[in-house]
This record gives C-alpha cells, sequence and structure tokens, in this order.
C-alpha cells in the first residue's frame, strides 16, 4: 500500500511501535506501511487493542516514532525534534472521544483556541472565525453556551469547529462518535467531512462505528497490529463465520428430527430451512450493494481510459456478451448515445467475441467485416483496431475489448497487444465481477400454512 510519492501529507513506511522495555516489552505496530493523498478521508477500523489510536497519536506527532519512517506535511517525524514535532502539530486538527473541551470557556472561546495555537490572526479575527465556523456546524445560536449546557452531539460539534477552524492540512479524530447516538453521530461526521472537504484536509478517523463508514474514501483495517485493506478482512471474517455457521450446522441431528415429524411438522421444518437459505443467499449476495458495484463501474470506466492513454489510442472501449449480442458497456460519450447493441459475430467486435481471437487491423475500411456506417453515425473516422475478446474463468468470452486508432497515426502492433492483454486480464476480472453481479430473488417456497 506504501508509494514513492512523498507529496501525500501521510507517508508511513516499516512503522514498528512498542510499549515498554526488557520482559515487559511489547509490540503494538508491526510493519506499518501506507500513505494518504491530499483531500482523502481515510477509516481506520479494528477491534479494541489493535493500535489504532497509537497509530494516530504517532501520525499526530503527539508522541515519538521509534522504529521506521513516518513523514507528515513533508517532515520526518522519527527521531525528530520537539521542535519539528510541535510545528507539525500547529498544523493539524484534532478531534478526540471525550471531547476536551474547557468547562469554564463558553463555546467560541473553546473554538478560538484552535486559533491561538496556531498563532493565527489577532483577537478580533479569531473571535469573526470561531463564530463563522460555530455558524457552519448549526451552533451559530449557541456560541456564549458552556459545554456543561450542552447535549453531547452539540460539545462534539464545538470539538469539530476548534480542530477545523485554522484551516489544519490534516484531521485526525478518534472515535468521534463513540458517545452519541445514531443521529447526532451522523450529524457530527456529515459537518466534519462538508467542512474539510471545503477546506481541502486530509481525514484519518479512528471509529468502531459501523454506521459512519460510507463518509470514507478508503477503509483500512488494524488488527493485531498490522493493517490490512478493509476487503482483506471482511472476507477474513465472513470465512471465520462461514466455518463456524456450518460446524453448528453438523451438530444439529436434522435427518433424525425430520424423520419423526408429522406431515404438520415436516411443513414447518421444510418452511423454516427455505427461509434460512433465502436470508443466507440475501446476506451472501451483500457484494451486490449499490455502492460496491458503483465503485467497480467508476473504476472500471477509469482503468479503461487511462489504458488507453498508456496505449496511445483515440478511443477505447469495452462491451459486454449479452446471449446474442455486443452490449457497449465503458466508452467516451456513453451517456449520449443510449444503448448500443451490435449482434454477435457482426463487426470487428463481434468477430473478436464469436471467435475468441483477438483482431488487429491496420486499415479498417479494407476489411469486409468492417461496419462504416458506425463512422457515419458518429462522424469519427476509424483506421485502425485492436480488438480483444475477454474469457471468464471458465474460458467463455463474456466481453471484448477495443481500441481504436493510435494517436501518432501508426497502426497498432504485437507489442500493443501483449500490453493491451496483459493489462485486460487484470481488468477482466472487475468486468466478471459486474457481469456476475445479478441479485437474486428470493424464491417461492410454494409452501403454504
Amino acid at each position: 500500500m506504501s508509494s514513492q510519492d512523498n507529496s501525500a501529507p501521510i507517508v508511513i513506511e516499516g512503522l514498528n511501535h512498542a510499549f515498554g522495555k526488557g520482559s515487559l516489552r511489547k509490540q503494538i505496530l508491526f510493519d506499518i506501511s501506507t500513505e494518504i493523498p491530499r483531500g482523502e478521508i481515510v477509516i481506520v477500523t479494528g477491534p479494541s487493542g489493535s493500535g489504532k489510536t497509537t497509530l494516530l497519536t504517532l501520525v499526530g506527532a503527539l508522541r515519538s516514532t521509534q522504529e521506521g519512517s513516518v513523514r507528515v506535511l513533508g517532515e520526518e517525524l522519527c527521531n525528530a525534534k520537539a521542535k519539528t514535532l510541535e510545528k507539525v502539530r500547529k498544523r493539524i486538527g484534532f478531534i478526540f472521544q471525550q471531547h476536551n473541551l474547557l468547562d469554564a470557556l463558553s463555546a467560541v472561546q473553546n473554538v478560538e483556541l484552535g486559533l491561538r495555537v496556531s498563532d493565527r490572526g489577532a483577537r478580533s479575527q479569531r473571535r469573526r472565525r470561531a463564530t463563522e465556523m460555530l455558524e457552519a456546524v448549526g451552533l451559530g445560536e449557541h456560541i456564549s453556551r458552556k459545554p456543561q449546557r450542552m447535549s453531547g452531539g452539540q460539545r462534539q460539534r464545538v470539538a469539530i469547529a476548534r480542530a477545523l477552524v485554522s484551516q489544519p492540512s490534516i484531521v485526525l479524530a478518534d472515535e468521534p462518535t463513540a458517545s452519541l447516538d445514531k443521529q447526532s453521530g451522523r450529524e457530527v461526521v456529515d459537518h466534519m467531512r462538508t467542512l474539510a472537504r471545503q477546506h481541502g484536509a486530509t481525514i484519518l478517523l479512528v471509529t468502531h462505528d459501523n454506521r459512519i463508514l460510507d463518509i470514507a474514501d478508503r477503509i483500512v483495517h488494524l488488527e493485531d497490529g498490522r493493517l490490512s485493506t478493509f476487503t482483506d478482512s471482511v472476507i477474513a471474517n465472513n470465512r471465520h463465520m462461514m466455518q463456524m455457521l456450518a460446524e453448528n450446522r453438523q451438530k444439529q441431528p436434522i435427518a433424525e428430527t425430520i424423520d419423526q415429524l408429522d406431515e404438520h411438522g415436516f411443513r414447518e421444518k421444510l418452511l423454516e430451512i427455505t427461509e434460512e437459505s433465502q436470508r443466507f443467499q440475501e446476506a451472501t449476495a451483500l457484494a451486490n450493494d449499490l455502492a460496491f458495484r458503483s465503485m467497480l463501474e467508476q473504476g472500471l470506466f477509469a482503468f479503461t481510459r487511462k489504458l488507453g492513454q498508456l496505449l496511445n489510442a483515440d478511443k477505447a472501449s469495452l462491451f459486454l456478451v449479452d446471449q446474442d449480442s455486443l452490449v457497449l458497456r465503458v466508452a467516451e460519450g456513453i451517456e449520449e448515445m443510449g444503448e448500443v447493441r451490435i449482434p454477435l459475430g457482426s463487426g470487428i467486435a463481434g468477430a473478436a467475441a464469436a471467435t475468441g481471437e483477438t483482431i488487429r487491423i491496420d486499415d479498417a475500411y479494407a476489411d469486409s467485416r468492417f461496419n462504416p456506417a458506425v463512422d457515419k453515425q458518429t462522424g469519427y473516422r476509424t483506421h485502425s483496431i485492436l480488438s480483444l475478446p475477454i474469457k471468464n474463468h471458465r474460458g467463455k468470452v463474456f466481453a471484448v475489448a477495443q481500441l481504436l486508432n493510435r494517436k501518432d497515426g501508426a497502426p497498432f502492433d504485437a507489442g500493443d497487444e501483449r500490453k493491451f492483454t496483459e493489462f485486460m486480464n487484470s481488468l477482466g476480472v472487475i468486468l466478471e465481477t459486474l457481469d456476475g453481479m445479478a441479485t437474486p430473488k428470493p424464491a417461492d417456497s410454494g409452501l403454504s400454512e
């Protein structure tokens, strides 16, 4: 997950951290490597004691980095001097679970502290900006109220306003919704996201709260001090739960129970298992969630366009096989085209789908399989074509990727074909996932009470 782009606000490589010495030494973080680009919202999940807060305090320059590299806002924090740590902290907004507001101060005075720490502006300017920030989080009518006269959600909004008022480059939040109800928690993170987006801040947020995961651009999982992708953690947990379910079911003497049932009892047991099967199908179809599908589709479009650029092609497109037709799935300006269908075997893409062979053409108009009516309809002049059939894990063609016209005017060559094939092997996995994401419909058991 690491790269060499040190322009990112947070770059971590090979981070290890431990508490205690000698026989009491306990390692908390193991070989953590990741980076967070500017403006990205990253959520860290994981069980208690996994090292999430420790990671946050290291990134926030609140404790010294022992081993590895932690570069924050261009400053190396490993073995950094106190002056460097303080310099970094002044450019970070901190939001803690317990608010850490001063009860003797009003809301606006608490927010002003965020500006005084960063030494920004005269007193009148600090008061104006603190007031504006409280209004932005919906507390404009409560700027003079003290924390003890506020609800938990209101106090957390004051904490967010204090963290964001200085327009920090980074916002670090530790369990910001832990003490809030569902509505207050949602309001808090929505305000945090909106305001951070407006100021272009990078957000690193630690949470156990699954209700707010949707605000993240990316989710990572920290467990036993090791960082993994959220996808890997979900798959691992699902495997564990499915194994437990299987072992539990094996312990139940279903066959003996059914043998002893009368007709009414048999109907009830059959209905019970049918309904459980339906629930299981719905649960295992979770990957068909709209957000996941949208992410894949956006990624597919972006990767296809980038692939066209890497191969110096003027246009790149993807077709899906739908029974006896090819349906255009990814192309520039596809929204304006409406549905585009090509009979299987017709045209260059259709021929690639029908034969399962890659087709490379230097002059489209000299090939009898090319349909010039398409050019007339779009106003585009096709010269060279590279059309690649994509096969699923069973070896059957289910899609076709196509490149049109090299920008330098030369025809596509064998090197283009090799590179195109190499990249499409990966994109094909994404495309096959999308192709197979049909929502299963609950089956009618055919039984009645």
